[in-house]
């Protein structure tokens, strides 16, 4: 993917550079940077990431009415492939007889966005020009800036019992899989607040049937607005883990890691100004909220970096109803437009 979207650009005459991410982020590639200049000085910087969540089987993309959806189990991948469509018809508008855009446009795409940020974790936020920049990485209705996101807290835990002979010597063993369902049931999970939320979303262990287990895993995250109250209730996971395993003659490894630290965009934030603006230049009201999910702009944000997370009018991510509609495209693409356009009337 990182290829064949450097090739376009590259064809489309921008400046392109792919950066050493590959390694840390775990990632086939590098993050992109491309740069189309303006005629002034100044930039504005427009971010998407390249990969997707896993899918097996080959997307096949249908249109009906106007949609965009996959034609069979798989994701569509709009998540956030409309974003990169969207860039890409920004900047060839640019490069070819629209002339020149007033000001810069920088494009920082990706990778590894869907295995927590690494890639825009392991981007030097230095190198942009721009003050400020836009992920369009937000699945809701256009129109919507988000101003406030979660603090995400990872807890794994790896139980570690004694296997026997389930129907000879069952007395033997120390079942794995008993401590992690011991640890789940003393859990509080779902919505803990309005601001906080906690969830196991995987276990596996054992090797058959006829085994006490002696290994299990759990995969446990925690969220909040605040992000104190995010690494008290991994904490909490986290003596549940240790709870569990107690109780049942086993020990267990537990793990606890942030992958990505939450905000609150002040008000007084230029990328704000401009993201209003610009969606208002094209036809719609702004109307801030918040989100339950992270993306590249909470790492850009820890890194000092102005920058906006706005929705991009796709529909049911992760999911085989994964959809996006033509319109939608086309006024994401003017909302951009209008932030080039802002931008260059204000300096920013």
């Amino acid at each position: 993917m990182a290829d064949t979207i450097a090739a376009e650009l590259r064809a489309l005459g921008l400046e392109l550079s792919e950066d050493e991410a590959a390694g840390p982020a775990e990632a086939g590639a590098g993050n992109l940077l491309a740069r189309l200049p303006g005629e002034s000085d100044e930039w504005v910087m427009f971010c998407a990431h390249i990969d997707t969540v896993p899918h097996k089987g080959q997307i096949e993309v249908v249109e009906s009415d106007g949609v965009f959806r996959s034609a069979g189990e798989t994701i569509l991948g709009a998540d956030n492939k409309a974003a990169v469509a969207v860039f890409m018809e920004l900047v060839a508008r640019h490069a070819g007889s629209d002339g020149p855009p007033p000001i810069g446009i920088e494009l920082l795409l990706t990778v590894a966005e869907e295995q927590g940020l690494r890639g825009a974790k392991a981007f030097d936020a230095s190198l942009l020009r721009s003050k400020c920049g836009f992920v369009l990485d937000h699945a809701s209705a256009v129109g919507e800036v988000i101003v406030t996101s979660p603090t995400q807290q990872s807890v794994r835990a790896d139980f570690t019992g004694v296997e026997a002979h389930a129907g000879i010597r069952p007395e033997d063993g120390n079942s794995a899989i008993a401590a992690a369902s011991a640890a789940i049931a003393r859990m509080e999970l779902g919505r803990l607040d309005e601001e906080t939320t906690a969830n196991v979303g995987v276990i596996r262990g054992g090797t058959s049937g006829n085994v006490v287990p002696g290994h299990c895993e759990i995969v446990a995250e925690a969220r909040s607005l605040d992000a104190n109250r995010a690494a008290e209730v991994a904490g909490t996971l986290s003596d549940a883990c240790a709870w569990g395993a107690s109780e049942h003659g086993c020990d267990a490894d537990v793990r606890v890691e942030e992958l990505f630290r939450g905000y609150k965009i002040p008000p007084s934030s230029p990328a704000l100004a401009l993201a209003e603006a610009g969606l208002r230049r094209a036809g719609f009201e702004p109307e801030r909220t918040a989100t339950g999910g992270g993306s590249d702009a909470n790492a850009l944000i820890v890194d000092g970096f102005d920058c906006i997370l706005l929705a991009n009018g796709t529909e049911a991510n992760h999911t085989p109803d994964e959809a996006v509609s033509a319109r939608n495209l086309d006024a994401m693409l003017e909302v951009c437009e209008g932030i080039v356009a802002e931008a260059a009337a204000t300096g920013s």
